[in-house]
């Protein structure tokens, strides 16, 4: 993925005003981001802890998704598995559930998927980042298949709440 600015993140969000781009909390270290290992960018509001966002470039076109999620201290203890990604996590994994675009969204409809809970899909799907032992099934799709995987998920999730 490319190094996004803010502006390019807040003017991309489909299921939120530009009132509400414009309010929310954008990372302030985007500088030192790992882009060549993104994916897609994911973070989660430090003020607001069940607030958290998404932002992926699909067919040359950045989109970006405001999320709801419970806060890290609520997430469940058991194992789970994130629906993008397939790590396996214990405590890590929550229900993200994102507010549908347009009029649908403005009557209260959303759309819900089990996902990392910490956003961080492409690092876990390149062995950059570790969800412990036992997190990855074996499996003989290569680290490009799997990262085309996630990307098909997310692109997936997107349609949902696009639709």
């Amino acid at each position: 993925m490319k190094p996004l600015t803010e502006q390019e993140i807040r003017a991309a969000f489909v299921n939120c005003t530009k009132g509400a781009a414009k309010r929310l909390s954008v990372p302030r270290d985007l500088a030192d981001r790992p882009w060549e290992d993104l994916d897609y960018l994911g973070w989660r509001d430090p003020q607001a802890p069940d607030r958290a966002y998404l932002a992926i470039e699909l067919d040359g076109r950045l989109r970006a998704l405001a999320l709801r999620s419970p806060s890290p201290a609520s997430w469940q203890t058991r194992r789970s598995m994130c629906s993008m990604c397939l790590t396996l996590h214990t405590g890590g994994v929550c229900l993200m559930v994102a507010p549908k675009a347009g009029k649908a969204g403005q009557q209260g409809n959303s759309v819900g998927t089990y996902m990392c809970g910490d956003l961080a899909c492409s690092l876990y799907v390149r062995g950059k980042k570790d969800a412990g032992v036992g997190s990855r099934l074996p499996e003989s799709l290569t680290v490009e298949e799997r990262i085309g995987r996630t990307v098909a998920n997310v692109a997936a999730f997107l349609a949902k709440v696009t639709a």
